[in-house]
């Protein structure tokens, strides 16, 4: 196997991102993103908690602060069968607040199921808003997302999600960095078309009724029998895009988490993620072929590519030509990082990192591919939600939940 197939995969891919999907966005204008501001539904914001310690109550309190009318607005959190005082945090956050709900599951059911009780639970909403437990969501999120329900047959919104620790070392510089372009550029060309493939659970907004619609496909979601607890919100999205609706994407709402800072915690968030793209991109291939064309070659090459990445790898380092591969990703990943510094000269500096940090990805993208897509595509009957261990303590001025997030942001970012 040559370099060149791989190479031009890769630019394909590259091209669909980071060029046509920004011309798309800057040739529709406004049109891109339309928003109705007469819109006022009921919003419940259901809030799924494991294991979260004094995370949950700055997540409650956050979105207590919502700049959206109070009488319209209710708070589910799920709890399911945590092992810590994450319940009595919440029950501390929901004092006084009539319109906060704390649930406890009988067992422990998995996110999914989850917020699925949740969904049930609020039966007068017309909007559910799906919030982690981990992240502090800004005050105008669930009105920047209810503006874009501009029609019956848009059935979710998704926001963008923000690295609070970015200057904590090396590894969280480089994950703003992937953060950036994920959501300021992977996401244009799908949002063009109103297909956007992955929409994270950290802040996303659905119709209800969706929800409901869609309830037996995700209760009984299995592989080879067993019960999947992972890439719930990539799974979701698409089933939602399966039935015909539309899912849009905006930069205007916006929440804050913290990224993992050591190479373990990146690991474990790369495999989950790697076993949810690769499940999700493999069942999707079925009726890949009814979504708009330019979206279907996309869709289709970002398989590709997950799988024969890999093996072009590990051809190349059995043939003694890694180097040429890892230059080659030292360049890519080197232009990337200057144009996110151009991008982002003019925010103050604790709001970017320099554009280098993002040159460590150029060792890891081979290693994490060649290792982790083998391992995941070998645990993809997993039925593991990835759960938290126990919580560690927040400095006193941290805006953000206490917790290191290895899942947040979910499925919506590139492996």
């Amino acid at each position: 196997m040559e370099l060149f197939p791989i190479h031009l995969l890769f630019i394909v891919v590259l091209m669909n991102r980071y060029i046509l999907g920004p011309f798309l966005r800057r040739l529709k204008g406004k049109r891109f993103e339309r928003v109705d501001d007469t819109y006022r539904p009921r919003v419940a914001i259901v809030v799924p908690l494991f294991n979260e310690g004094q995370g949950i109550y700055h997540t409650v309190r956050a979105l207590l602060e919502q700049d959206y009318p109070r009488e319209l607005l209710e708070i589910i959190v799920v709890d399911d069968c945590s092992r810590d005082d994450s319940v009595a945090w919440a029950n501390k956050a929901a004092e006084g607040h009539p319109n906060v709900r704390v649930m406890s599951n009988p067992e422990n059911m998995g996110k999914r199921k989850g917020i699925n009780r949740g969904v049930r639970a609020a039966v007068d909403a017309e909007i559910i808003v799906s919030v982690d437990s981990d992240v502090v969501v800004d005050k105008g999120a669930v009105r920047q997302l209810i503006r874009r329900f501009v029609h019956p047959n848009v059935a979710a919104v998704g926001g963008r999600t923000f690295v609070t620790n970015r200057h904590q070392n090396w590894m969280t510089r480089m994950i703003e960095i992937k953060f950036h372009f994920a959501q300021q550029w992977l996401k244009d060309l799908e949002r063009s078309f109103r297909q956007v493939m992955c929409l994270s659970g950290c802040l996303t907004a659905y119709r209800r009724h969706v929800l409901l619609q869609l309830e037996p496909i995700l209760e009984a979601r299995a592989i080879a029998g067993i019960p999947i607890k992972y890439g719930e919100d990539r799974f979701l999205t698409r089933q939602i895009v399966k039935h015909d609706y539309e899912t849009v994407y905006t930069l205007d709402a916006f929440c804050f988490t913290a990224a993992p800072s050591t190479l373990a915690g990146y690991f474990s968030q790369q495999l989950r993620w790697r076993r949810s793209n690769l499940v999700d991109l493999l069942c999707g291939l079925s009726h890949a072929w009814r979504l708009h064309p330019v979206i279907t070659v996309h869709y289709v090459s970002q398989l590709a590519l997950l799988l024969a990445y890999p093996l072009v790898i590990v051809h190349n380092l059995l043939n003694g030509e890694f180097w040429d591969i890892l230059a080659f990703h030292f360049l890519v990943i080197g232009l990337l990082g200057f144009i996110y510094r151009m991008e982002t000269r003019h925010l103050p500096e604790d709001r970017r990192v320099p554009g280098a940090s993002f040159l460590p990805m150029a060792l890891l993208m081979p290693v994490t591919y060649a290792l982790f897509t083998p391992l995941a595509l070998l645990t993809l009957d997993s039925g593991s939600w990835e759960t938290r261990g126990s919580p560690t303590t927040a400095p006193a001025d941290s805006p953000t939940p206490a917790k290191l997030s290895t899942h947040s942001a979910g499925e919506g970012n590139p492996s």
